[in-house]
This record gives C-alpha cells, sequence and structure tokens, in this order.
C-alpha cells in the first residue's frame, strides 16, 4: 500500500510539472482532474497535452492511464468512467451527449446517482438519462428541490458545482476534500468535521498572509441516498481569516441545504482571497483584535507540536477524524 501511495504522489508531481497547483484536483489516491486552460502557449492543444502526460507517465514508471476529456470536470468524469478507462483516452463535448451520455443505463451507472435515487426515478418512468433529460425539470425540483434541478441539468451535461465551473488561470483558493470513514447522518456529526476542516483551511489561509470573503461547501450523500451531491457558497459581509467566522457560514449552508440522507464525502473552499493587511478595524468590535490573534497562535503551536497537539473538544468524540487522519497517508495507515 505504502508503494501504491508513493507513486501516486509521484505522479501528482509530474502533472504538476504541466499544469499550475492550483490547477489540479485530487479526486482519489488513483484520479485527479486537471484544468488545462492557459497551457497552449507551452505544451499545445488540451489533447496534446492530455497525451503528453500519459506519455510520460508511461515513459518514467511504466504504468498506464486513462484520460477522460470535457468541457467541465462531470462531463470529463463521464468521459473516463464510461470510454476511457476501456480505450485510453476520450473526449465528450455536448454535441456527444444524445450517443454517449444519454444512452446510458442503469441510472446508478452515471456519476453522482446511487441506487435509490435510481429506484426513485424509475417510479417516474425515468429509467435512462435521456429520460431524465427530456423529464419535467420542475417537477424533479418539486420532488427533490435543488437536487432534482442538478439530475436534469447533469442529464444535459451541465455542472453548476464548484468541480465543474472553468478555473481561472492563476486563481488563488484554499480548499479541502474528505472522505469519510462511515455515513454521517446526522448534521451535528456533519459539524464535528467541517470545524476539523475549517481549521485546516483556515490555517493554509493564515500561513499565506491572506484573508477570504466567499466560502463553499459541497456535500455528497451515501452512494444509495436519496439525494444527490450539492454545492454552495456565500459571501461574507467582511473579508476574515477567522476560523469561527467561516465556520459559522459554513454550517449555515449546511442547515439550509443539506437533506436527511447519509453524507459520505465533504469538501470545503475559501475563495476571493485579499491580502491580509486589508482587513479594517472595527471601532466597536473591542474582541475582533484578539479573535484575529487566537487562530495564529493556535497556528504556531501546531507547527511547533504536531496538527493534534491542540484539538477543538468535538474531535475526541465518534464523530471526530482528525486524530484518526493524523495516522493516514492519502487516506491509508502509514
Amino acid at each position: 500500500m505504502n508503494f501504491f501511495l508513493q507513486m501516486s504522489m509521484n505522479i501528482t508531481r509530474l502533472i504538476a510539472q504541466f499544469v499550475p497547483k492550483d490547477q489540479m484536483h485530487i479526486y482519489s489516491v488513483d484520479e485527479a482532474f486537471v484544468d488545462l486552460t492557459g497551457t497552449e502557449k507551452l505544451w499545445g492543444p488540451p489533447e496534446q497535452v492530455a497525451q503528453l502526460i500519459q506519455h510520460t507517465i508511461y515513459q518514467q514508471f511504466h504504468i498506464k492511464s486513462s484520460v477522460g476529456m470535457g468541457p467541465n470536470m462531470l462531463m470529463a468524469k463521464l468521459a473516463l468512467d464510461n470510454d476511457a478507462k476501456k480505450t485510453g483516452f476520450s473526449k465528450w463535448t455536448y454535441a456527444d451527449l444524445p450517443t454517449k451520455l444519454w444512452p446510458i443505463k442503469p441510472l446508478s451507472n452515471m456519476w453522482g446517482i446511487g441506487s435509490r435515487m435510481e429506484s426513485n426515478l424509475n417510479d417516474l418512468g425515468i429509467f435512462s438519462v435521456e429520460d431524465l433529460a427530456k423529464s419535467d425539470v420542475k417537477k424533479l425540483e418539486k420532488l427533490y428541490g435543488v437536487m432534482g434541478a442538478q439530475l436534469y441539468y447533469h442529464a444535459h451535461g451541465i455542472d453548476y458545482s464548484d468541480l465543474g465551473e472553468p478555473i481561472s488561470h492563476g486563481q488563488i483558493s484554499f480548499g479541502k476534500g474528505q472522505m469519510l470513514m462511515r455515513d454521517y447522518t446526522t448534521k451535528r456529526e456533519i459539524e464535528t468535521v467541517l470545524l476539523e476542516m475549517c481549521e485546516d483551511v483556515m490555517k493554509s489561509v493564515r500561513n499565506g498572509g491572506f484573508v477570504c470573503r466567499t466560502v463553499s461547501l459541497g456535500l455528497t450523500y451515501s452512494r444509495n441516498a436519496m439525494k444527490s451531491s450539492f454545492y454552495r457558497s456565500f459571501t461574507l459581509p467582511e473579508a476574515t481569516n477567522e476560523t469561527m467566522v467561516v465556520y459559522q457560514a459554513i454550517k449555515q449552508l449546511l442547515h439550509k441545504f443539506f437533506e436527511a440522507d447519509p453524507a459520505r464525502q465533504l469538501s470545503i473552499r475559501v475563495t476571493k482571497l485579499e491580502p491580509q493587511n486589508s482587513i479594517q478595524l472595527d471601532l466597536f468590535d473591542e474582541q475582533k483584535e484578539r479573535r484575529q490573534m487566537l487562530g495564529p497562535v493556535m497556528d504556531k503551536i501546531r507547527d511547533r507540536f504536531g496538527s493534534t497537539a491542540l484539538l477543538r473538544s468535538i474531535s475526541y468524540t465518534d464523530a471526530g477524524t482528525a486524530l484518526h487522519r493524523e495516522k493516514l497517508v492519502g487516506g491509508h495507515h502509514k
């Protein structure tokens, strides 16, 4: 396992030679999303770059790889799962939807649709992605809320989530994703992990000398859940690098969009960054300066004595993951 993880990290470093690190999203130990926007002048057209990366991986590590390419990350993932894993390379465009995406059945073969949601859609007479694409979006939204609309748009290859949005060249952001070790069924459990994740992300923001203005939460339900994933953002009244301010905003998003189904994966991201010195003092908030000092002090303790040297009490509950994940590399035991 250690060899496998080491090879995964080596390949990730290799890919980073072709694109900036902020244009990579590590999806799992053996999959990554890469935005090739802006690489044309250095390496050529996107298809050429992708195949060059594949060739270089094989040259250096003697490992065959597969590439799925698309206008967004949803389409790229679908191209990978449905074509590229068999052929080595596949590019899907919106023009390919009727011949490549729509014929997919059963629906659980589509990324993001679990068996329970498939059963619900079957009850509505929806058995293929084409059926889903031609269904009544208002009816889906009425039955399943924002997830219903998302299913409809995904059937048209449209992805409004962060993973599907084009990444601006040179854009700076900080984020963290986590696959949960089990299904988390309550908001309280999920909040525990989100607070731990906020601690990590905001430490990076402070270390970089930034404050953030927009926070985003992504949640993927368990495969057998009735709901699909969601990704939502919230813009703060003023930029901050305080962990608890960001956590409270993330918590609001959770309470607004979470539906009572087991969650299995979480992600948070902060964007619209500004230099830390852009923070203005609030003469009516005497505690603000103290709160702003707390984060850096906690950061220094963790830098010196380790990330688990200073933890919040929630990390010692059954829902906490910080202690367990300290013993892992890439999600696996060291």
